[in-house]
């Protein structure tokens, strides 16, 4: 199987935007979605392509840790369509993003998602930046980070996230 990783182009917005609801059925996360696809300066936006059809995409969003000029990014969504899942094509995303993030000097990249799966790629509990909102007990586990580059100290502070991330609902279950 053959998949081409790329940056995201308009021509594949209505693709992306049907992606998401087959891939998450019970979470709605298009509006998220669509507004950070609409500022293309503060998010990497890719997809994996197979057959010629959009079978995956990944989001990382530009941000900074408060009191701090070290660049960071926030992974995620991720989504791969249901028949295409299990195929390495989410961790193709991943591993392509995290690449061309620190080509581009960006020092941290944080994500909220299952520790086994991201576990994977170099991603650990990080217990030194604050999420933008309060996690639930149970994820506390699930909000990790990844040095890039020189594998530097580890951050401290509060992350600090664009308007579209700045919703209470996106951090609680």
């Amino acid at each position: 199987m053959t998949v081409e990783i790329r940056e995201s182009l308009p021509k594949d917005v209505a693709s992306i935007e049907a992606l998401y609801p087959q891939a998450f059925p019970e979470e709605d996360l298009l509006p998220l979605v669509r507004e950070l696809l609409s500022n293309q300066a503060i998010v990497l936006s890719l997809v994996g392509i197979a057959d010629r059809a959009l079978v995956g995409h990944v989001l990382f969003t530009a941000c900074g840790i408060a009191g701090r000029t070290d660049k960071a990014a926030l992974l995620g969504p991720l989504a791969v369509a249901p028949n295409w899942q299990r195929q390495g094509i989410g961790g193709r995303l991943v591993r392509a993003g995290i690449q061309r993030l620190e080509r581009d000097g960006v020092a941290q990249v944080y994500v909220l998602g299952d520790p086994a799966y991201y576990g994977r790629f170099g991603f650990e509990q990080d217990n030194c930046v604050a999420p933008p909102y309060p996690l639930p007990e149970e994820w506390q586990e699930a909000w990790q980070s990844m040095s890039l580059g020189d594998g530097k100290l580890p951050l401290h502070g509060a992350l600090s996230l664009p308007e579209p991330w700045l919703q209470p609902a996106l951090w609680a279950p």
